[in-house]
């Protein structure tokens, strides 16, 4: 096992030490902290409507008390089934004052992982939106659920404004504890159904605190000064922690949209001076090459990230040089809560890191063949990580091999170097194995991107008669670029990979498949080519 001081320590900025002191609290605790303490500070604004920390305060307050209502108990499971609105945060907090934990469910999940994800959580209950009726009427249908909540106010369901309608605290039940599930939070799975990572309060919280030790260290932005750009899907971990928990911890104001459109976001940095925007790799894709950028005022940015997947380099360097700034960012996982790692605003950094263990955190990298062999700095493993914010397991999985002796192994690939640096190859899930070698999509995707004509980039592992699996290049063209052939792009790729590394097979595509947080989609081509 490590020993202090760990290697990332001296790599830190100033003003942050990896000791931080960390209380186990609540997310009812915290978000009640956040009322009183901002009351008439707008806390989100969707479109033209806003609320501020008081009114969002009494309406989870009231949903709560109705939950109670239709018999909602300490640890029932409640599922949002919402896009980003002004529905989903009073649903979340005034769940989880209610003693329950939520279920969050993807508006773009199929019925088969629906039905699975209501199942397996015992949820009950759920709260959608008109969009989704068709959808929860199936499932009711089935026998899987008994009550829909909808803000919609079709009265074939019980209405949002019906359950809001109770004022006045909670009757007295069970205390909340730190050590409760708040959220089960499903995972989107490479293989089979997704399973479900039992985030607790106290896993939660230390995230925001492991979050506010590292970024009020480098004096970023004062809480209560920022305004926040919310594209990211509530319902994904990364949002749900680096957008509303912290951003309503902090008393910052979220500009929620109910999804990503790049005119948007530039409308709210350009007329709204927005001072923060995480975003995923596709969203600094579409940035970098919108013709938008070059007319931007980008001068009220001070924080911006990229999260949820690995960047293009080369986008990267080009959204710096558009922003003035360095672009941020890091790793984490859904089980991570989603803490790991984070490049740091200023200071030394690396080309292709995805930064520093964060303060609190113990990181390391194991044999692929053992996972209790520790290898040195700049050798390529498993990484694994423990932490106060690392969950303790899956939902009905007690006995998952992920967890080996306190520490939870990622299944990502890659390595830290002597300074403590942490660089992704890939998830160990996705590397081919071609003619008896690893090969790394990721890799393959980096010297792709370097290309002038591409825009988007996949990589996956396909049959090959000879190799057993080779590499196939599914390419998005920049608009007006013009396609080129297979071996042009194995002629570009011959100074940057290996021969064994190269694409055998290449697809152009008008678009590619995403998750539902707008991450570039593997499993979805793999299914599609199986």
């Amino acid at each position: 096992m490590a020993t202090r001081p760990f290697p990332w320590e001296a790599s830190y900025p100033p003003g942050v030490n990896w000791d931080v002191d960390i209380v186990p609290s609540t997310i009812p605790h915290l978000f009640a902290t956040a009322v009183a303490s901002f009351g008439p500070r707008v806390a989100i604004r969707f479109s033209e409507a806003c609320l501020t920390f008081t009114d969002l305060g009494d309406r989870a307050q009231r949903f709560a008390n109705g939950l109670r209502d239709l018999g909602v108990e300490p640890g029932s499971s409640v599922a949002l089934h919402l896009p980003n609105s002004l529905t989903h945060p009073v649903a979340f907090f005034g769940s989880l004052i209610a003693g329950a934990r939520v279920v969050h469910l993807s508006p773009l999940d199929g019925p088969r992982v629906l039905a699975h994800k209501l199942t397996d959580s015992g949820a009950r209950i759920i709260v959608t939106t008109v969009a989704l009726h068709d959808s929860v009427r199936r499932l009711k249908a089935a026998g899987l659920l008994d009550t829909i909540i909808s803000d919609s106010g079709d009265t074939e369901f019980v209405p949002l404004e019906q359950v809001l309608r109770k004022t006045g605290p909670l009757a007295a039940l069970s205390p909340i504890s730190p050590d409760d599930i708040a959220v089960l939070q499903y995972t989107g799975g490479t293989t089979g159904l997704p399973k479900a990572a039992m985030l607790t309060h106290a896993n939660l919280t230390a995230a925001l605190a492991i979050y506010d030790a590292w970024f009020d260290g480098q004096n970023l932005a004062a809480a209560g000064s920022e305004r926040v750009i919310g594209v990211l899907p509530l319902f994904h971990i990364y949002a749900l922690t680096a957008v509303l928990l912290r951003h309503i911890k902090r008393g910052n104001e979220i500009l929620l949209h109910p999804r990503f459109d790049i005119d948007t976001v530039l409308d709210d940095i350009a007329i709204r001076r927005a001072t923060t925007f995480p975003g995923v790799p596709t969203m600094w894709i579409a940035l970098a090459n919108h013709p938008r950028v070059s007319s931007t005022d980008f001068s009220s940015l001070r924080v911006c990230s990229s999260g949820g997947g690995p960047l293009p380099i080369d986008v990267g360097r080009r959204v710096e040089a558009l922003i003035g700034r360095r672009l941020t960012g890091g790793w984490g996982m859904t089980e991570t809560s989603p803490a790991g790692t984070n490049i740091a605003a200023t200071g030394p950094t690396k080309s292709g890191t995805v930064g520093l263990p964060l303060p609190g955190l113990e990181i390391s990298v194991v044999a692929l063949d053992d996972a209790n062999r520790v290898l040195p700095a700049g050798e390529t493993g498993e990484i694994r990580i423990k932490g106060p914010n690392v969950t303790s397991g899956y939902w009905n999985q007690p006995d998952c091999a992920a967890f080996a002796d306190g520490w939870f192994l990622t299944g990502d690939i890659g390595y830290l170097d002597a300074d403590g640096f942490m660089f992704l190859v890939d998830r160990r899930s996705d590397m081919i194995i071609s003619g008896g070698f690893n090969v790394y999509p990721q890799l393959i995707e980096q010297a792709i991107y370097e290309h002038p004509a591409v825009a988007e980039a996949v990589v996956i592992g396909v049959p090959d008669a000879y190799r057993g699996e080779a590499a196939k290049a599914f390419v998005v063209l920049k608009t007006g670029a013009p396609a080129f052939t297979l071996e042009e792009l194995r002629s570009f790729l011959a100074d940057k990979l290996g021969r064994h590394e190269r694409p055998t097979a290449l697809e152009f595509r008008a678009e590619l498949p995403k998750t539902p947080v707008g991450k570039l989609s593997r499993l979805a081509l793999r299914q599609a080519a199986s």
